[in-house]
């Protein structure tokens, strides 16, 4: 190495050695020292990726240890099934829970709004001026009332009145009367249904006390006041050509009210399994 440096110079060749002269230096044999060949080559040996340890070298399971892990990871997933199980079972009977609650309010605001399930119709914004104008024919139309109260109730109603006899655009004032025939304070809660169901979205309540608290002392009776009418439309539908009589139906039901202490429910009594 030093005698390349003699000839080259630290600042690379002489402006007077020949051509020839720089090419046979240049390819003069470079000696390299052998202790920087060996920490050279030990140090890429030590980089080369190691093989993996052969099947015989590996640690061996027992059988023993082999169940006990497999005994674990079964136990695992069974309690992850139970917990899944049980998550379902708990929205299940709360979604039931709320229904129960909420069956009522939505199956009135329903059938009250579209007169579905022979529920007559009592949406006010439908109830306008040009509707109680009587429509001028001949054909009446025969209303007549029938009543019942839930066998969790002890009450007597019945309709003051059985029929009734109008034209469409024409309102009618009927009665039922109720009594509390109980030595307690009792709240109940009225439905109601038209038949025959289709003529339900024709039929408006103007003044009803059904799906309302009705609460009674003990012993107390009263009338309770019920002001309609049938929309004039019904005597251009086809379907309700031979549309004589229509029968107006209501139950009675004990009532309580739920856990969240603003929506009424109905007592419905338990059957035996």
């Amino acid at each position: 190495m030093s005698a390349i440096l003699r000839v080259i110079g630290p600042l690379g060749p002489s402006r007077h050695m020949s051509r020839f002269t720089l090419n046979r230096c240049m390819c003069l044999p470079l000696f390299v020292p052998a202790r920087l060949i060996s920490s050279t080559s030990t140090r890429f040996q030590d980089a080369r990726p190691q093989e993996p340890q052969s099947q015989s070298q590996m640690p061996r399971m027992s059988s023993e240890e082999f169940q006990k892990l497999y005994q674990q990871h079964k136990l695992k997933k069974q309690k992850e099934r139970t917990r899944t199980a049980a998550n379902y079972s708990m929205s299940l009977g709360l979604i039931f829970l709320a229904l129960a609650f909420g069956s009522v309010p939505l199956y009135r605001a329903i059938c009250q709004r579209t007169g579905w399930g022979g529920t007559p119709m009592t949406d006010a914004s439908k109830i306008t001026p040009d509707k109680l104008i009587p429509v001028n024919t001949n054909k009446k139309i025969r209303v007549s009332f029938t009543a019942e109260t839930s066998s969790m109730l002890p009450w007597k109603f019945v309709p003051q009145q059985r029929e009734v006899y109008l034209v469409p655009g024409e309102t009618a004032l009927a009665f039922y009367k109720a009594k509390n025939t109980s030595d307690k304070d009792i709240i109940g809660m009225a439905t109601y249904s038209v038949t025959p169901d289709h003529v339900a979205p024709y039929f408006n309540k103007i003044q009803c006390f059904c799906f309302e608290e009705q609460k009674l002392n003990a012993g107390e009776e009263v009338d309770m006041p019920l002001f309609f009418f049938i929309d004039p439309d019904f005597a251009s539908d086809p379907a309700m050509k031979n549309i004589d009589d229509i029968v107006l139906h209501y139950t009675f039901f004990k009532a309580n009210y739920g856990a969240d202490g603003d929506t009424l429910v109905p007592v419905v009594a338990k059957t035996s399994e």
